[in-house]
């Protein structure tokens, strides 16, 4: 089986500020990766550098063996609410259908199609009944259900989050983690998190990041994690590779 993203020893960095050093791994079709780390350690960076909205400075990147920027039309990308300016004019349906851009005709006009996996994306986060509301509105929760459905609405192969549950309440956290649960195995989902739960309880694998990459089991994980820390088993692992 083809891995679906492939990093070949891949280094960035700002001027003299190295980022990410030699990385390699790969990941295969409809697997649910979890991506932790510290603060700094090079989370955004690698989700930057898979959107293609950054260049390796060595090595390469292999998405469905394209390059990221040809293969970006396969990625839903869901941002943190927090990150997404509520104050722009626009509906959530608007903001749902906005995901589709990308399969524009040269003319520029939405098909039937487009609205068709618009209004399913609404439905399967469960917002129809707020298509017409100011996205500006909504609560945190709901926010962020809206920028799942903009990235469903995408039919994409990856799905990719960077802390989908941050800012939200117990009860949108939980409807969230059970939507992915749902989504599981149709498509390939890597999850930036600092909560350790969602790890152990909804990723098969994990990425460590920090500067370099240590691949684990959940079980495998370090509740120093949560300090921004490496823990000396984790240490260990990362010099045996």
């Amino acid at each position: 089986m083809e891995a679906v993203i492939d990093f070949n020893n891949v280094s960035f960095g700002y001027e003299s500020n190295l980022i990410l050093k030699d990385i390699s791994f790969s990941i295969m079709p409809g697997e649910s990766i979890g991506i932790i780390g510290p603060n700094g350690g090079g989370k955004t960076t690698l989700l930057k550098l898979i959107l293609g909205f950054l260049s390796p400075q060595s090595g390469h990147i292999s998405i469905y063996g394209k390059s990221p920027k040809e293969a970006l039309s396969v990625i839903g990308y869901v941002p943190q609410a927090m990150h997404f300016d509520k104050q722009f004019p626009i509906s959530v349906y608007e903001l749902v259908l906005s995901g589709r851009l990308s399969k524009l005709p040269w003319y520029g006009v939405y098909s039937d199609s487009d609205h068709k996996a618009a209004k399913e994306a609404l439905e399967r986060v469960e917002l129809e009944d707020f298509s017409h509301v100011p996205f500006g509105n909504l609560s945190g929760g709901q926010a962020q259900r809206a920028l799942i459905a903009r990235a469903l609405a995408s039919e994409p192969k990856i799905l990719l989050l960077d802390e989908p549950t941050a800012n939200v309440d117990a009860k949108a956290e939980s409807y969230i983690y059970s939507l992915l649960k749902e989504l599981e195995g149709k498509m390939t989902i890597l999850m930036v998190t600092h909560d350790l739960n969602a790890v152990i309880e909804q990723v098969k694998r994990v990425l460590c990041v920090q500067k370099s990459v240590v691949e684990l089991l959940p079980e495998q994980v370090c509740e120093h994690f949560v300090f921004g820390l490496y823990h000396k088993p984790l240490l260990k692992l990362e010099g045996n590779q």
